[in-house]
């Protein structure tokens, strides 16, 4: 499973979680911002935060955030570190 990370989006850090096939919990600014999931590969759809059904609807920032994702590369300096250990 991928390790949680980092994603910078309009000046705004966003922290990713990733769950089961392409759902992802996002923190904003340490609050829990919700789940999104990948649809196809520009866009992202909002959860539901009480059902996790999808929510349909054009949500920008919820686009921009899945982009973020999809072209995030995991540092490659946190795993050499560690097979240093």
């Amino acid at each position: 499973m991928q390790e949680p990370f980092d994603v910078l989006v309009g000046g705004v850090v966003y922290s990713v979680f990733p769950e089961e096939d392409n759902v992802y919990t996002i923190f904003k600014a340490g609050e829990e911002f919700g789940k999104i999931e990948k649809d196809t590969d520009n866009v992202w759809i909002m959860l539901n935060p009480e059902t996790e059904t999808p929510m349909f609807g054009d949500i920008p920032e919820v686009d921009a955030i899945g982009q973020a994702i999809s072209n995030y590369v995991p540092e490659e300096d946190e795993e050499e570190d560690e097979e240093a250990e």
